[in-house]
């Protein structure tokens, strides 16, 4: 299935596993710096086929409306939902995913966070931050590549991290549910095998836009233009 949101507003969007995928800086420590051994079950669960937000269909139809995404790449995170969405410079759908997320509820990173050790930053303070962020590939500490979305926050999206096995974030991604996807320090992840297939070859050209979703804000507060259309 591939869905074009460019050329009318967008609808109501509901996703399908069937939906079809593309096959194919300076570094600094993101808050989960990823592992570069991945195993190999890591399809996304059904979690990804449930309809999405109505948020995210305002959000998408604005920049439908608006070409906020500047004709590059974009990224809709739903943090309630815990799934990422990726879309083509045009509009079109590319894929979507399950994905981990901050264990903190929140919409802004806490002053200074991203200079701290992972050891000494709160768990209140382990927030995903949201709003539109202009994202581009690098190079995080130890040579991992990730998405930078808010550098310094230090905020990526990259493959999932399986260093610390007790933390089962491979099976948090396989779940049927989103309650059990608020585990990372603020950094999104997503299973390995999209992140090479999907986000790589978009991303990889140039930088492209990440569109984060509030949890406690309203839509409208975190980005203003969308009540204008």
């Amino acid at each position: 299935m591939t869905l074009r949101i460019f050329g009318r507003l967008a609808a109501p969007i509901t996703l399908a596993l069937g939906v079809a995928l593309f096959s194919t800086g300076a570094a600094a420590q993101p808050a989960d710096a990823p592992n570069t051994g991945q195993p190999a079950a890591e399809a996304p669960s059904a979690e990804a086929a449930a309809p999405v937000d109505d948020s995210v269909a305002r959000l998408t139809g604005w920049v439908a409306a608006t070409r906020d995404n500047n004709g590059a790449p974009f990224i809709v995170i739903d943090k309630v939902a815990a799934k990422v969405l990726v879309f083509s410079p045009t509009g079109e759908l590319v894929g979507a995913t399950p994905a981990l997320l901050g264990i903190a509820h929140g919409d802004d990173s806490a002053p200074g966070v991203g200079t701290k050790k992972l050891s000494a930053i709160r768990h209140q303070d382990r927030t995903t931050p949201a709003g539109r962020f202009v994202a581009k590939i690098g190079m995080a500490s130890g040579n991992h590549e990730v998405l930078w979305v808010d550098y310094g926050n230090a905020i990526s999206l990259h493959p999932v991290v399986t260093a610390n096995k007790a933390e089962r974030r491979v099976q948090r991604l396989q779940s049927d549910t989103p309650k059990d996807n608020r585990i990372t320090f603020g950094c999104i992840n997503v299973p390995a095998s999209f992140y090479k297939s999907v986000v790589r070859p978009l991303f990889g050209k140039g930088s492209g836009i990440v569109y984060i979703l509030p949890e406690t804000k309203a839509l409208n507060e975190t980005f203003p233009g969308i009540h204008q259309t």
